[in-house]
């Protein structure tokens, strides 16, 4: 935030765009640095901290907001500048009480400065993702147990379920068919790669206390090959060595590693075993409609 305002101490009016990439030169970004997203992947870090640092300095009355998408430094802003800080952040703005108003509609002051704040500039974006991807974690460790328990065939129809929401296959009778329990050949089910069923995929589907044997994969392996079959999922509970991993990277067959953690993953990205609890529609202003 302090140098954002810094920029703008000429008292000129410049976009937001403009002081955006004056930033980005002055902390040397590379390019793959302006790119990194936030966890959910729907904004670059970079620019939803330059945002929030913005609206941070215009609630607090540094910096005013004469038209949309462009800032101007007030009085107060010069003032600021003018008495040097190393640094600006959440904690020095709260002196503002236009800024604590903004931040904590329903506090009091007292209750705000008991209230410790971090030096590190996280904004509410950042917060929302990191609390949003914290709760999954959580439910993801969860969802294993509950996988871990059930009966291997019902496991086994649990991979099918998942893969044909990921849109493999057509409808449940159609997406796949799940192979009888015993005498399958290492298979455990065969899926179509698409409604159509140009392709198959067999699937592998095990419960497996500790890491899964290299020779377990290279197993499912020569069983693609005794199918003339190209491309192979193994999906487990447990996890693989890294000579797995290498193995797969290097046969002529596709093969697809899931250990548990990536599979309860998927399991909660396309609602399989779990339940929306609650929902929370985020907004933003629609400049346009102000315009038209």
């Amino acid at each position: 935030m302090l140098p954002l305002l810094q920029f703008a101490q000429d008292g000129k009016e410049y976009k937001v765009s403009q002081l955006r990439e004056e930033l980005a030169r002055k902390y040397r970004l590379t390019p793959e640095e302006r790119r990194e997203l936030l966890p959910s992947g729907t904004q670059n870090v970079f620019d939803n901290r330059v945002a929030w640092a913005k609206t941070y300095l215009v609630k607090s009355k540094l910096l005013g907001a004469p038209k949309r998408a462009h800032v101007k430094i007030t009085n107060r802003g010069l003032r600021v500048l003018g008495e040097k800080p190393d640094s600006i952040n959440v904690a020095f703005l709260k002196q503002f009480d236009e800024f604590s108003a903004f931040i904590s509609p329903n506090t009091s002051k007292d209750e705000q400065e008991a209230t410790p704040t971090s030096n590190e500039f996280h904004t509410p974006i950042e917060k929302l993702d990191t609390s949003f991807r914290d709760i999954n974690q959580k439910l993801a460790v969860e969802l294993l147990d509950y996988v871990k328990g059930m009966d291997p065939y019902k496991f086994e129809l649990l991979v099918i379920d998942l893969l044909q929401a990921m849109g493999y296959g057509g409808n449940r009778e159609e997406a796949a068919k799940v192979t009888k329990k015993s005498g399958d050949g290492g298979i455990d089910g065969i899926i179509n790669e698409d409604r159509l069923g140009l392709d198959k995929i067999y699937v592998q589907a095990k419960k497996w206390e500790g890491v899964v044997t290299i020779s377990a994969i290279r197993d499912f392996g020569g069983t693609l090959l005794a199918h003339s079959a190209q491309k192979g999922i193994f999906i487990t509970t447990s996890d693989f060595p890294r000579t797995a991993i290498d193995y797969c990277e290097k046969i002529d067959r596709t093969i697809i590693l899931i250990n548990g953690k990536h599979l309860t993953e998927l399991m909660i990205e396309f609602n399989v075993g779990v339940a929306a609890k609650k929902t929370y529609l985020l907004k933003e202003v629609d400049g346009d409609y102000f315009e038209a």
